[in-house]
C-alpha cells in the first residue's frame, strides 16, 4: 500500500458509513455512536413549480427537457402537496432506481454531511444477495460520480454481527419488506445458507390495517385533522377536518396511512413467547390507543394474533428461517452459529420478538445445542445495527489497509469491488 494511501487513518478519518434499507437510509460518521441522519428511503416527485422554486428542495435536473422536482426527507415529503407521487428507490433489499438514489445522495452531501464528498471515504452496506452489477454500478457511482478518496462494501449482516462483537453468529434481520437469517462465518457470509422471507414490518402494517378496517376505526392521518374534541373510551371520534389542497395522489396517502400503523404497531402489537393461545394473552394487561382523530380504546387479545403471524408460518416463520439457515451450513461451524444468534433490523423490536425467536430456536435447535440470542437492549443498538458495526469497522486502524481508494480504481476498475469486497 503506498504513502498516501496510508492517509485514511488515525482518527481524523472522517469517514462517512451509508446503510440503506427499504424503511431508511442511514448515514453518518464512522467512530459515531448512532447515525447523523435516518432518511426515509422514499423521494417525493412532483411537478416543478416554476413560483417555489426555494432552495430547500432539490431543484428539477439541469437538464431542460426535465419539469420534476424532487422531495427528499421527512420534512419535505410529509407535506401535503398536489400531484406529488411518492417512490422507492429499494427493491428487494437491493438499490434499484439509480436516479432516485443520486438526489438522496446530493441531499446527503447537501444538507446532512455539508461538505464535499472527495473529502470523505465511503463505507456502504449491501445485502447478502446483492448482485455483481449493483455492487459495480455502486463503485462506479461514488468514485466517479462523487469522486470519493475511497470506497468499500460490506455485506449488512456481516456488519450487525461486528456489532454485538461477534465475527461468526446467525444474523436473524427482521425489517421493514423482508425477515432474513444470514450465517456469517469468520466475517464472511455463507451465502448459499442465506434464507429469506416476505414477512417484515409492512406485513405486519398490512395486517394491522385489515384488522383496523374490520373493526370500523376511522384511520384518518394526523395531516387530515384540524382540531378534536376529547371523547370517552370506543364513542364515535369527534374532529374536524382540515381543508386539503386537491389532487393529492394515492402513494402519498398510502404513504401517510403507513406511518399511523407503524406507529399502532409498536404501540400496541406484542408477540407472546408462546404459540398464540386466547386464554393466555386475555390475561395479559391491554394496551390502551389513541388515534390521530382522538378516538380511542384498549386492545387485548387481538394485539398478540397480529404478531403470530411472523412465527407461526409454517415455512417463513422467523424460528424456521433460522434453524433452515443453520442446516444448509457445514456441521462444523452450526455449534457456533446457534452460540450467537444476533437479532437486528428495526420490526424486531416488536416487543416479545427475541424472547419468542429464542423458544422458537430452542424447540428446534438439536438437544446438545448451547443456544445463545444476542439482542441489544436498547432500541438505537437493534435498529441501527448494521450502521453500528459499520461506524465501528471504519474506524478500525487494520481495517484502513482494505480500502479501495480512488488511485486503485482508475487502474483496474470497477471489477476490483469483487476482488477486495467479500
Amino acid at each position: 500500500m503506498s504513502a498516501s494511501g496510508l492517509l485514511y487513518g488515525g482518527d481524523e478519518i472522517g469517514a462517512l458509513v451509508f446503510d440503506p434499507g427499504h424503511h431508511s437510509l442511514r448515514v453518518g460518521y464512522a467512530q459515531d455512536d448512532t447515525p447523523k441522519a435516518d432518511i426515509p428511503s422514499v423521494v417525493g416527485v412532483g411537478p416543478a413549480d416554476p413560483v417555489m422554486n426555494s432552495d430547500l428542495e432539490t431543484k428539477a435536473d439541469n437538464n431542460i427537457g426535465s419539469t420534476n422536482k424532487y422531495y427528499v426527507d421527512t420534512t419535505h415529503i410529509n407535506v401535503a402537496r398536489p400531484n406529488m407521487e411518492i417512490q422507492s428507490y429499494m427493491k428487494d433489499g437491493m438499490i434499484e432506481n439509480w436516479d432516485l438514489f443520486e438526489k438522496v445522495i446530493d441531499y446527503v452531501y447537501a444538507k446532512v454531511v455539508q461538505s464535499d464528498s472527495m473529502y470523505h471515504p465511503v463505507l456502504f452496506s449491501e445485502s447478502a444477495w446483492n448482485v455483481r452489477n449493483n455492487r459495480e454500478r455502486l463503485t462506479e457511482l461514488m468514485l466517479e460520480k462523487y469522486n470519493v478518496p475511497a470506497f468499500f462494501l460490506v455485506k449488512n449482516a456481516v456488519l450487525a454481527a461486528f456489532a454485538n462483537g461477534r465475527a461468526t453468529a446467525l444474523v436473524v434481520d427482521s425489517g421493514a419488506t423482508h425477515t432474513s437469517a444470514v450465517p456469517v462465518h469468520e466475517g464472511y457470509v455463507l451465502s448459499q445458507a442465506v434464507v429469506k422471507s416476505p414477512l417484515g414490518g409492512d406485513y405486519l402494517s398490512l395486517q394491522c390495517r385489515h384488522y383496523l378496517e374490520s373493526q370500523n376505526i376511522d384511520l384518518t392521518p394526523t395531516y387530515g385533522i384540524a382540531s378534536k374534541d376529547v371523547i370517552k373510551e370506543r364513542d364515535t371520534a369527534r374532529f374536524t377536518p382540515k381543508e386539503l389542497p386537491e389532487k393529492l395522489t394515492a402513494s402519498w396517502q398510502q404513504y401517510m396511512l403507513k406511518g399511523l400503523l407503524q406507529d399502532f404497531q409498536m404501540s400496541a402489537v406484542q408477540v407472546l413467547e408462546t404459540p398464540y393461545d386466547e386464554r393466555t394473552a386475555a390475561q395479559i394487561p391491554a394496551v390502551h390507543y389513541e388515534f390521530p382523530n382522538g378516538y380511542h380504546q384498549d386492545f387485548g387479545p387481538e394485539r398478540f394474533k397480529l404478531a403470530e403471524s411472523l412465527f407461526d408460518h409454517n415455512m417463513l416463520g422467523a424460528g424456521q428461517l433460522a434453524s433452515a439457515s443453520v442446516g444448509m451450513c457445514d456441521a462444523d461451524v452450526r455449534l457456533s452459529l446457534y452460540g450467537s444468534v444476533v437479532v437486528t433490523g428495526g420490526n424486531s423490536l416488536l416487543p416479545g420478538f427475541a424472547e419468542r425467536l429464542n423458544r422458537d430456536l430452542q424447540h428446534r435447535a438439536p438437544s446438545n445445542t448451547r443456544l445463545k440470542m444476542i439482542s441489544a437492549n436498547g432500541s438505537v443498538e437493534r435498529r441501527f445495527g448494521a450502521w453500528i458495526g459499520g461506524s465501528i469497522l471504519g474506524s478500525i486502524g487494520t481495517f484502513q489497509q482494505m480500502w479501495i481508494s480512488s488511485q486503485e480504481y482508475e487502474e483496474s476498475g470497477k471489477s476490483q469491488v469483487e476482488r477486495k469486497c467479500p
